[in-house]
């Protein structure tokens, strides 16, 4: 007797279950489609485990995807190709490589030497060109978001180049005499609020105007005071480490100052004509 009773239950409460799935597939059936197998492995699988191919969506051309808002973000370290544009043969057919006689050698610099031949030090192209990538990927990054570039010389042999450079790129340049207190006091000697430069870009780093012993720049430490960041061509008797990016090379040689101008022109230019087509876009 007792076992009828519980196999009558037993019925009842299975009857009872296999009413309520039946009727939670129902209304989940009615939600995801006919289809309820494939939404739920979809829904329940990581989309990383999942062997469904994934729907594409239909965007139209002429509005910007999100992976084109995406590619000029300061995560992508080769953003605008610059790593195509440096050369090893450009950097020695312009004599880059060439530096100082032995006796002015700066110790912070033999990390970036390849040897000496004749008395003269010579600069291993391989660190140069990696720095000279980065160099102008941080600055077409700040081109790109509108950034002001102050180009800076005080060669007398390079002065014309840097300031055509900083012209045909729409940018600034200073390549005379450099007053102390241009970055740190400059609503004073400019008798208004100035807006300083977003980077600086040094095309000799010593000068023999500057009062420093080490005759370095002054524009690089009134740039650190200021948290402004810097690029400088150092040369053998130059520190790197008072530069944000420094890049090893000839900061002597027209030929050499020649390549930098180009390099660092062509980039602002093609970050400036991404901007453009963005903002016209939107």
């Amino acid at each position: 007797m007792k076992d009828s009773i519980s196999k009558t239950k037993l019925f009842y409460v299975t009857q009872f279950f296999s009413s309520e799935v039946n009727s939670t597939e129902i209304r989940v059936g009615k939600i995801f489609g006919k289809n309820l197998t494939h939404n739920l492995k979809t829904r329940i699988c990581p989309s990383f485990l999942s062997t469904f191919p994934k729907p594409q969506l239909d965007v139209p051309q002429d509005v910007p995807s999100v992976s084109d808002e995406s590619k000029y973000k300061l995560s992508n370290p080769d953003a605008f190709d610059v790593k195509s544009m440096v050369r090893i043969k450009n950097l020695f057919e312009a004599g880059v490589h060439f530096g100082h006689t032995e006796g002015t050698l700066d110790d912070r610099m033999k990390q970036y030497l390849y040897g000496n031949r004749l008395g003269h030090l010579i600069i291993d192209l391989n660190h140069t060109k990696r720095l000279l990538q980065q160099a102008l990927n941080v600055t077409a990054h700040i081109s790109y978001r509108g950034g002001v570039i102050l180009f800076l010389c005080q060669s007398p042999l390079n002065c014309l180049t840097v300031e055509n450079c900083a012209k045909e790129c729409g940018e600034f340049a200073h390549t005379r005499y450099w007053r102390d207190g241009m970055f740190t006091n400059s609503s004073r000697i400019f008798k208004s609020e100035t807006r300083l430069p977003d980077l600086c870009i040094v095309l000799n780093t010593l000068s023999s105007t500057s009062k420093n012993n080490s005759g370095q720049h002054s524009v690089l430490s009134d740039a650190a005071k200021m948290l402004i960041p810097t690029i400088a061509i150092v040369d053998t008797d130059a520190n790197p480490n008072i530069v944000t990016y420094p890049v090893p090379g000839n900061d002597d040689t027209p030929s050499a100052i020649n390549l930098y101008c180009d390099l660092f022109k062509n980039v602002i230019l093609k970050a400036k004509k991404v901007r453009k087509e963005i903002l016209d876009k939107n």
